[in-house]
């Protein structure tokens, strides 16, 4: 088989086995990676690179940064030969009808659910969030309309009844890499999305990680932890005071302290975190609003 060209659109540490896999295997070159900008993280606002970035450089790979491809894309194309494939993973930006027309064989998606169901940014959060049995990973064909590319391969896999999203992605990537390699490996084979089933899902605010009990069942709230910590995170008010959730369990532990929530529920938090303080057990966090 002759090497086949690959440029390589990915941002976070998802991306990364991928890119990995197919700089590892003989078939493929990859020439140049674009990732996102270096941006500032934590507290100190820290400028930090991608992890994408970071494992383009340690591979002697070349790194492209634009703030928006699209509006750079015509500089970028000029530069380099047109690859056979364009491999998109967890970039964070949606692409013009030109940049996916511009690799020879097609523009590759790894995406971390089963298409149609849960069509967009945060795919792995939702399928915690909804209680969802299982999930897994889907490759595609990308078109303009998002995430409704015929799909080239998928794998799957059941969720733990703890498992986090964190926990999940963990797994996700390296199948997602497995699959990619297979796929790209082969003559595609494309399978159009069914029209029933979609679902979409958009990129998660710290809106969507308010958390009330007096509404909300204790399942919901402990599917919120597992699915949105630490991004975008749970926050909720208890007794005028406003703290984060970073850990609860559906039964008491002795680190915990319960929480009444809608329909009679109970929900047990195991770890919370008040504002400029550090995260401290539930249990010490009560018994600090009791003194």
């Amino acid at each position: 088989m002759e090497k086949r060209s690959i440029v390589f659109c990915g941002t976070p540490d998802f991306a990364v086995p991928s890119l990995r896999a197919l700089v590892q295997d003989k078939n493929f070159n990859v020439s140049l990676v674009i990732t996102q900008p270096d941006r500032p993280v934590g507290r100190s606002k820290e400028l930090t690179a991608p992890p994408v970035k970071t494992a383009a450089l340690e591979l002697g790979i070349p790194v492209l940064q634009p703030e928006k491809l699209n509006a750079e894309f015509a500089t970028i194309a000029a530069s380099i030969d047109r690859p056979d494939f364009l491999v998109v993973v967890a970039y964070g930006q949606l692409l013009s009808q030109a940049v996916l027309e511009w690799p020879l064989i097609a523009p590759i998606n790894v995406h971390g659910s089963l298409l149609p169901r849960w069509r967009g940014a945060s795919p792995i959060e939702h399928a915690v969030l909804h209680g969802d049995a299982e999930t897994g990973i889907a490759v595609q064909r990308m078109v303009k309309e998002l995430d409704a590319g015929p799909v080239l391969g998928s794998v799957s896999t059941p969720i733990g009844e703890r498992e986090t999203a964190i926990q999940l992605r963990q797994r996700l990537a390296p199948m997602g890499a497995t699959l990619l390699i297979d796929v790209l490996s082969q003559p595609l084979h494309e399978t159009p999305q069914p029209n029933d089933g979609i679902t979409v899902c958009r990129t998660l605010s710290r809106e969507d990680g308010r958390a009330d009990p007096t509404t909300m069942t204790a399942e919901r709230i402990d599917r919120m932890v597992r699915a949105f910590v630490p991004w975008p995170g749970v926050t909720t008010t208890v007794q005028g005071h406003t703290i984060k959730i970073l850990e609860t369990s559906l039964e008491p532990t002795a680190a915990s302290t319960p929480l009444a929530c809608a329909n009679g529920t109970t929900l047990h938090l195991v770890s919370v975190q008040e504002a400029g303080k550090k995260a401290i057990s539930g249990a010490e966090w009560a018994r600090g609003m009791r003194s």
